[in-house]
C-alpha cells in the first residue's frame, strides 16, 4: 500500500496546535494537536505535521512533506518538497563547535543553516546539525536511516543511502549516489566521491 493508504491522514489544523504570527500555511495543510509552528514559518501545500512536532521561526517546508510526531525543525531551516522526517529527528541543532580559551571550552556560535533537498527521508532520532556559517546540505532523493549523525557544514549529494548509526564529521563532502553502510564513519573534511560504497563499520 502507498503510505497515504496505510496511515490515517490528518485533516485541518487542530485547535490545540500552536501557530505563531505571520505563519503561512498552504492549501490542505494539516497540523495535529500540540504541534508548534513558530513566527514567520512557511508551510507548503499538503504538508502533514503530527503531534508534538516543532517548526522554528522562519523555517520553510516545501509541499507535501510529512513530519512525524516529535520532529524538531529549528529556526531558519529549509526543507524541500515531499520530504519525510521520522519521529525524534532534529534538523538544525547547533554544530559541535568549541575552542579552548584559558583552559575552558568556549562555544563557537553556530549561525548557519540546513538545506534539505526534495524527496529526502530522514530516519528516527537522526540529527542534522546547522552549519557554523553557510549551510549543511542534504541533496535531493537522499535516504537517511535511524540514528545517523550529520555534523555541521557537511555536504551530502543526491540519491545517497546512509544506513543506521553512521557518523559524518564536520565539513565532509559526500558525492552523489554514495552508499554508507551501517556504522560507517567519515572523518571531517574528507571527500567521498560519487558512487563510492563504504562497507559497514
Amino acid at each position: 500500500l502507498l503510505e497515504s493508504e496505510q496511515r490515517p491522514r490528518l485533516a485541518g489544523v487542530h485547535p490545540e496546535a500552536v501557530i505563531g504570527e505571520n505563519v503561512q500555511l498552504g492549501q490542505g495543510v494539516a497540523v495535529d494537536a500540540h504541534a508548534r509552528i513558530c513566527d514567520g514559518a512557511i508551510i507548503g501545500d499538503g504538508c502533514q505535521i503530527y503531534a508534538g512536532a516543532y517548526i522554528g521561526s522562519h523555517s520553510r517546508l516545501g509541499p507535501n512533506c510529512v513530519l512525524h510526531p516529535n520532529v524538531v525543525i529549528r529556526e531558519y531551516i529549509t526543507i524541500g518538497a515531499r520530504c519525510i522526517i521520522h519521529s525524534g529527528a532534529v534538523i538544525g541543532a547547533d554544530g559541535f563547535g568549541f575552542m579552548m580559551v584559558d583552559g575552558v571550552h568556549r562555544k563557537i556560535p553556530q549561525v548557519g543553516t540546513v538545506v534539505v533537498g526534495d524527496d529526502v527521508e530522514i530516519g528516527a532520532n537522526s540529527a542534522v546539525d546547522r552549519a557554523t556559517c553557510g549551510s549543511t546540505v542534504i541533496g535531493e532523493g537522499t535516504k537517511i536511516d535511524n540514528l545517523v549523525q550529520v555534523a555541521h557544514n557537511v555536504k551530502i549529494g543526491k540519491h545517497c543511502v546512509i544506513s543506521g548509526k553512521t557518523g559524518i564529521a564536520g565539513s565532509a563532502v559526500i558525492g552523489d549516489y554514495v552508499t554508507l553502510a551501517a556504522q560507517a564513519g567519515v572523518a571531517g573534511h574528507l571527500i567521498i566521491n560519487t558512487g563510492a560504497q563504504l562497507a559497514a563499520r
